[in-house]
């Protein structure tokens, strides 16, 4: 009995000791951002996992997305990917949360210096840049425009002109939704946006996400393959401001 006892112990912390000794998948990160000498070396799209050392020159800046959180490493220098991020993951939920959206009037609303307003959510199409917008929601398409200029009114086209629609901007916010009924926005379609004055300000293709990335790599990761680089850029570009700012 005793014997048997032993033995059972000693199989339990075999296993322990074992399930112990395997290694821990190390965590990847993804460049969002290369900037500088050393771009060509860390071009956006790669991988590096945590354990991972980068060397830098002056005037290189590599902003690098992970599940923690965003590090902006710039040179000169040896540094570890793996570091604490200067953003917290929470400023990329507040950037890229669906909700935001889904709500009927919301944006950045006029302030005292509107030089300063940025585009407050990634699933805002911005009406002044040109490129691939991904979406989670084609049926929910919303146009936001930088600074806030009055009432204006923008005009959203097909690309053969049969099919547009008027998006009218309030003196308040600068979030407006596309009504479905009057111009559906196709996978893969190409549409034309103008200004008040019929300047064509954007010319955007739509594409859908086809699931949910909750993970910040494997959002950037999804981003980059369809080439939301528009999207990819701007977030990038905020959470860079951020850590410069100390995450806020």
């Amino acid at each position: 009995m005793f014997w048997a006892k032993t033995t059972k112990r000693l199989a339990r912390l075999a296993i322990t000791a074992s399930a112990l000794a395997l290694p821990v998948a190390a965590m990847a990160g993804v460049v969002v951002k290369s900037t500088g000498p050393s771009s060509t070396k860390f071009p956006v799209g790669t991988k590096l996992d945590d354990n991972a050392t980068i060397t830098l020159k002056g005037g290189d800046v590599v902003t690098v997305l992970t599940a923690e959180g965003t590090r902006v490493i710039k040179g000169a220098g040896t540094f570890r990917v793996g570091d604490r991020p200067q953003v917290a993951a929470d400023r990329f939920a507040s950037l890229t949360r669906k909700r935001a959206a889904t709500r009927v009037r919301t944006g950045a609303v006029r302030g005292e210096n509107d030089a300063t307003v940025t585009n407050p959510s990634l699933w805002y199409t911005d009406v002044t840049r040109s490129g691939t917008i991904c979406l989670y929601d084609l049926a929910t398409v919303r146009l936001w425009r930088p600074g806030t200029l009055g009432i204006s009114t923008y005009r959203i086209a097909d690309h053969g002109g049969a099919n547009q629609a008027e998006v009218t901007f309030d003196d308040i916010y600068n979030v407006a939704t596309i009504d479905p009924a009057r111009l559906p926005i196709t996978e893969g379609g190409h549409y034309m946006i103008s200004a008040p004055d019929g300047t064509v300000t954007a010319e955007v293709t739509f594409v859908s996400l086809g699931e949910d990335y909750a993970a910040p790599d494997a959002l950037a990761e999804a981003l980059i393959a369809k080439g939301c680089t528009v999207q990819l850029e701007a977030l990038a570009s905020s959470l860079e401001a951020s850590a410069e700012t100390g995450g806020a």
